[in-house]
């Protein structure tokens, strides 16, 4: 009988050793009793990001858009980011649900807790995060040593573009990432971290939305030096050259008129400092 009793406190103590502690974006404390093997991720960077640190393999679903690395696409889908499929989530018996705090459906999300789905929320708002979120989901899934890796070579690469951007003369830029209706993004926003990394000086960072609307009329008062846009992918949109209806701007006059994919600027993973590297080379060549 004692030895029995030993036995049970042996596997105890190893299910304690698993157990894992983190806090999401929200603030949240999630506890897993053992790493996550079967994960749904709500969103296409969580996706990218889990294949980064080398858990790619433990996604049983994602959303809509989840199409990098080459095996993401095969993943089965549970819907878009912003209208999630809560029955299909149930079926694939996930012991980790990693959902997006600013683009999925903040009731869905609920429902999946209400429903005893473990709930990981992840908000990357600045680089760090991108790192540090990285660095936790390596926690979630027991590839600490991975994700480590690929947060330190994040944050060495930040630097090395941070320090290449250094002295140089800052730059006005207009960010445009749509265009019916003209939409921007705003001081709070990641991609504003990138334009000051860079040197450029946002024109609408004071306005209080994360992504406004703003008018022709308005881009046209700030005159900007620089105009980056990303439309759906990588291709040029063609209403970026719409702005050559107004010569005397001064992006136009210099003929910078730029085009940034979209997947390379506006995800956070690690491959977003390809497109801060793009974004440095265009407002100061």
């Amino acid at each position: 009988m004692s030895r029995r009793f030993s036995l049970i406190f042996l596997a105890l103590c190893s299910l304690s050793l698993q157990a894992v502690e983190v806090t999401d974006d929200s603030g949240k404390q999630l506890t897993l009793n053992a790493p996550a093997q079967r994960i749904i991720s709500l969103a296409p960077h969580v996706t990218e990001q889990l294949y980064a640190i080398g858990a790619g393999e433990r996604i049983v679903g994602a959303v809509d858009y989840s199409d990098y690395p080459e095996a993401a696409k095969r993943v089965p889908r549970v819907g878009g980011y912003s209208r999630l499929d809560l029955e299909q989530i149930l079926a694939l018996k996930p012991d980790l649900v990693i959902g997006w705090q600013g683009g999925n459906n903040s009731q869905q999300l609920e429902r999946l807790e209400a429903l005893g789905l473990r709930l990981y929320r992840s908000e990357p708002r600045r680089l760090d995060d991108i790192a540090s979120g990285m660095e936790r989901l390596g926690l979630l899934t027991g590839n600490e040593h991975d994700a480590n890796d690929q947060a330190t070579q994040f944050r060495q690469r930040v630097e090395q573009l941070r320090h290449a951007a250094q002295g140089r003369a800052p730059r006005t830029l207009f960010y445009q990432i749509w265009d019916r209706p003209l939409m921007t993004v705003n001081g709070e926003h990641l991609i504003n971290e990138v334009i000051t990394l860079c040197g450029g000086r946002n024109i609408f960072a004071a306005l209080p939305l994360p992504t406004p609307k703003v008018s022709t009329e308005a881009v046209i008062a700030a005159d900007p030096e620089v105009i980056i846009a990303s439309g759906m992918g990588a291709e040029r949109p063609e209403w970026l050259d719409e702005w050559r209806q107004w010569p005397q701007l001064r992006a136009v006059k210099g003929e910078r008129l730029y085009v940034i994919d979209p997947n390379l600027i506006q995800r956070a993973t690690p491959r977003l400092l390809d497109g801060v590297a793009q974004m440095c080379g265009f407002i100061n060549p």
